[in-house]
């Protein structure tokens, strides 16, 4: 008798155990539901999640592309010319510290980008570069030449920018 009597403290447990878990089920879809979200979309029955992406590797920037975006921000004034100290050889400085008071490459309520740059490699060590600068309708050229030092790292050996303004209105 004594069997008879665990039997049913057993199955009155399991009955009362499978109506705590059908509660809490009904408390997670009304709490979500609450929220605005969907457990997942009508028939899915796997609880499979999507994998977490991985975070972007860099990418390697070619060293031209990367001196035009610097060039851009010292010639439209976003930088000083001494952030370029560094990062110039010869008569590259100079060149810099005489364009960059004009800010040639600002204008007036579009930020300038860089829309295109293309470089060669006459020899080893040396790019030679150009690049469109835009902002807004108005386009420049830039062309730079870049030199690769003893140490490995790029150094602009030379600056010039083409291109005529054209006055607003005309």
């Amino acid at each position: 008798m004594t069997r008879t009597s665990t039997t049913n403290i057993t199955d009155a447990t399991d009955a009362t155990d499978a109506t705590d878990a059908t509660d809490a089920t009904a408390a997670r879809t009304t709490r979500g539901a609450a929220r605005g979200s969907v457990a997942r979309p009508p028939g899915r029955r796997d609880q499979r999640r999507p994998a977490v992406p991985r975070p972007r590797r860099r990418t390697h920037i070619p060293p031209h592309e990367l001196f035009a975006e610097r060039l851009l921000a010292v010639l439209s004034g976003h930088r000083p010319v001494h952030w370029m100290l560094g990062q110039t050889v010869g008569e590259a400085y100079e060149q810099l510290v005489r364009l960059a008071p004009g800010t040639p490459l600002r204008a007036r309520g579009a930020r300038p980008v860089v829309r295109t740059c293309r470089g060669f490699q006459p020899c080893a060590g040396v790019v030679e570069a150009s690049a469109s600068i835009a902002a807004g309708e108005q386009v420049r050229a830039l062309a730079f030449r870049l030199e690769q030092g003893a140490d490995l790292r790029w150094r602009c050996a030379a600056v010039e920018i083409g291109g005529e303004r054209i006055p607003a209105g005309a």
